[in-house]
């Protein structure tokens, strides 16, 4: 199986740790996985702020570097959303179609398509509260919706049950928006800081140690919310401890 890596631009920026857990977490399952040295944005902000056309030239070249692949995965459900159901600013041939159609978040690739059962080598003796990003849940179905009063499942806590010592915390409104949404959080400054400002307390009030997401930009913003409000939470990508992390 022949893996392409996209490594989002926010965490090359910002948490390259998180796009080297996820190389190393699918190199354990014997995966051959290549990252396209040319690769940048997938075009979601644009397209996010209603710029489609200036989207395409991204998109295309995201479709150059990844054609070819058996499976093209990325730790970030808020991307893959992007390239599963909104790229559609370049012409949709059978290339980009297949791209899009083989383009998987990593809990997803690993709990859908890997089928994962174990993960021996990871310990995390910590208490988790996760959040969902709203992408991840809505669009690619990461986990059951309580608005559509749903039988309850979850992808993310399917597989972080399997890690050692890890102790799960339950917040009040686990599929509640955090406020970031990438441009929002710039427009509508105010509503989004609230928005985090509830999300964090809503993690403190459930005896968190750690927020655990498979989204870094989500957890960029309740990051810094947690810090404003002086709160000794900490954070970290699902990649990073299944790939091992302790803390």
């Amino acid at each position: 199986m022949r893996i392409g890596l996209f490594v989002p631009c926010y965490i090359d920026a910002f948490h390259p740790e998180v796009g080297i857990a996820t190389l190393e977490l699918l190199e354990r399952f014997g995966l051959e996985v290549e990252y396209p040295r040319a690769q940048t944005c997938c075009g979601q902000p644009m397209t996010n702020t209603g710029c489609h056309e200036e989207s395409a030239a991204t998109e295309e070249l995201f479709v150059r570097n990844f054609s070819g692949y058996d499976y093209i995965v990325a730790p970030s459900g808020s991307c893959v959303h992007h390239v599963r159901c909104d790229m559609d600013a370049v012409e949709q041939t059978g290339e980009v179609r297949q791209v899009r159609a083989r383009t998987y978040e990593l809990v997803e690739f690993l709990h859908d398509i890997l089928k994962v059962d174990a993960f021996p080598w990871a310990e995390f003796p910590h208490r988790v509260s996760l959040h969902n990003n709203c992408n991840a849940l809505r669009g690619l179905k990461h986990a059951s919706m309580s608005e559509l009063r749903e039988k309850a499942f979850s992808k993310p806590a399917d597989l972080l049950s399997k890690v050692r010592g890890l102790e799960f915390v339950h917040i009040s409104r686990p599929d509640e928006c955090c406020g970031f949404g990438g441009t929002f959080s710039v427009f509508e400054k105010g509503v989004s800081e609230k928005m985090g400002y509830d999300k964090v307390h809503d993690h403190s009030r459930a005896g968190a140690e750690y927020v655990v997401s498979a989204d870094s930009s989500c957890m960029m913003h309740q990051q810094g919310c947690a810090q404003r409000l002086e709160m000794p939470l900490k954070f970290i990508h699902i990649a990073q401890i299944l790939n091992g992390a302790r803390a």
